[in-house]
């Protein structure tokens, strides 16, 4: 019985970790370049729907998958216009993206699917498969271990890239001084508008991809609630994580690990699965209160730059 329940729950962190964590890496970007994003809910749900959708039209997960991406990255290139270029106030424009972007999800899908405001339910052949899938004998340790959390892994390899790239490349350098003095780069020749525009548009992908990973992975249907709040979890495990890709990835595995509880005690039926439900987000919450003050944030987050002449 205790190997089973532990089995549930690593196979709920698995499952639960890599949208998140997905989301969590595009709020890096953005928040270091010094543009808050706190349109990642949106994204993340514009991406769910395109990705629902195009798996059912084409039938191919993997471009589903970047489709996803690429609808979030849209609304991440909308962010930016506002933001960057026309210095709006980024906080207002991240809630207009909330709710602009999964208003016209909602309204996309009941056009296409017949006033309905959930997709039909995509195929097991129309998920994204296993990419370990076959190699090893059926129902094996290593099969268990490597083809169900295929995806996950890889998403887990991109923090190590993104790490990498923040940290060893010049793009990285760079990214973190405009969020910390785009003026002084400025001085230096450093296109601050565009360094801000790529920042908040990977932002967006990476929402997209989290989004869609949902609708394809997991619940395997678009439905406007989909999402849940995840969005805003992203975000706070990029707080919690102070700002940097890795310790978005343990705050994003502790969010998930709360999930991964939340679903072996709704299985238990001793608690109200009312009260079970709030686990992730009272988690969120103590996490914001307990750490948010010991999180340094980059100098010029959310302060507009503007050219000197």
């Amino acid at each position: 019985m205790l190997l089973r329940n532990l089995g549930l729950l690593i196979n709920a962190t698995m499952t639960y970790t890599p949208p998140l964590l997905l989301a969590a890496l595009g709020s890096c970007f953005s928040e270091r370049s010094g543009v808050i994003n706190i349109g990642i809910e949106g994204m993340m749900t514009i991406g769910a729907f395109v990705g629902a959708a195009a798996a059912l039209t084409c039938g191919n997960p993997w471009i589903a998958f970047l489709v996803g991406g690429l609808a979030g990255a849209l609304f991440g290139l909308l962010h930016a216009i506002a933001c960057v270029s026309f210095q709006a106030d980024q906080t207002i424009s991240g809630t207009a993206i909330n709710f602009l972007a999964p208003g016209l999800a909602v309204f996309l899908c009941k056009a296409i699917y017949d006033g309905s405001s959930d997709t039909p339910a995509v195929d097991i052949s129309m998920k994204l498969p296993k990419v370990f899938d076959g190699i090893f004998p059926v129902g094996s340790f290593w099969d268990n271990v490597l083809s169900n959390y295929s995806v996950a892994y890889l998403s887990l390899l991109l923090v190590a890239v993104i790490w990498f790239a923040f940290y060893r490349t010049k793009f990285g350098m760079r990214l973190r001084a405009v969020g910390e003095s785009p003026e002084a780069c400025d001085t230096l020749g450093i296109n601050v508008y565009r360094l801000r525009y790529t920042c908040v548009i990977i932002s967006g992908f990476l929402s997209g991809l989290g989004g869609a990973y949902i609708t394809l992975a997991t619940v395997s249907q678009f439905r406007p609630i989909v999402i849940v709040g995840q969005g805003f979890m992203a975000i706070a495990a990029v707080i919690f994580g102070k700002f940097k890709p890795h310790g978005a990835l343990l705050a994003c595995l502790l969010f998930g690990f709360c999930n991964g509880v939340k679903v072996l005690a709704t299985s238990s039926n001793t608690v109200s699965p009312n009260l079970i439900s709030m686990i992730p987000y009272i988690v969120t919450i103590l996490a914001l209160v307990l750490f948010v003050g010991t999180a340094r944030v980059p100098a010029a987050n959310g302060k507009p730059f503007q050219k000197a002449k």
